[in-house]
């Protein structure tokens, strides 16, 4: 493949939030009562992260009567956006930044998340890396999956998906880029497994030599 483009997952590829999250989450859900109901740590979120919010939503707070789910998800949020913008440690994976920064001298850099709202933003301004990024998509601009997100992002930015790669590190990711046609890098250092992929990175700088 000639790659040109590259869009990257956040969670589980480019860093992991899930001890500051589970923290946060945690709080929102004690202060709306169901911390009896509902157990989260951070090996439980690494489980979850990947899918979209409202899928998480109807996995994590199944004993959550649906007219409060929504609340509670959206108090999670506000306490997890808090909770990773005060929060001072490098939870990049190892070697993001610099790679980032000299995959952009040579190629366009995208992100597609299955996350909320602003969250794509915050890690960019957390790690000062929004330089570096063409585009972004996600969940909670549009309530679409993953797959059509890519598929939003390649249409807009005009990108031939023979010229993209999709790196990502759960099956969801590999079944969202066979649905947007591009071929899938699986991150092996991350959450999930795969079942098929047309490569494998064990560490994030291995993209260099890709």
């Amino acid at each position: 493949m000639n790659i040109k483009n590259i869009i990257l997952d956040i969670d589980g590829t480019l860093w992991n939030t899930t001890e500051v999250v589970a923290e946060a989450w945690k709080r929102a859900i004690e202060e709306e009562g169901y911390q009896n109901d509902i157990y989260v740590d951070a090996l439980k979120l690494q489980s979850l992260f990947g899918k979209t919010m409202d899928v998480i939503a109807d996995l994590l707070f199944e004993g959550v009567p649906e007219n409060h789910k929504k609340r509670l998800l959206a108090k999670c949020c506000e306490y997890e956006q808090q909770a990773l913008t005060d929060q001072q440690l490098d939870i990049l994976y190892p070697d993001v930044r610099e790679t980032i920064v000299s995959l952009s001298k040579e190629k366009k850099l995208y992100i597609v998340s299955n996350c909320q709202s602003g969250y794509i933003e915050l890690f960019m301004e957390k790690n000062q890396l929004g330089q570096y990024i063409q585009d972004k998509e996600c969940f909670g601009d549009t309530g679409r999956g993953k797959g059509e997100n890519i598929s939003l992002l390649l249409q807009r930015n005009h990108l031939d998906k023979k010229e993209t790669i999709y790196v990502g590190d759960t099956q969801g990711d590999k079944e969202a880029s066979e649905e947007a046609g591009v071929a899938f890098v699986y991150a092996s250092y991350g959450f999930g497994s795969v079942d098929a992929y047309i490569t494998k990175i064990t560490a994030f700088k291995e993209l260099l030599s890709l």
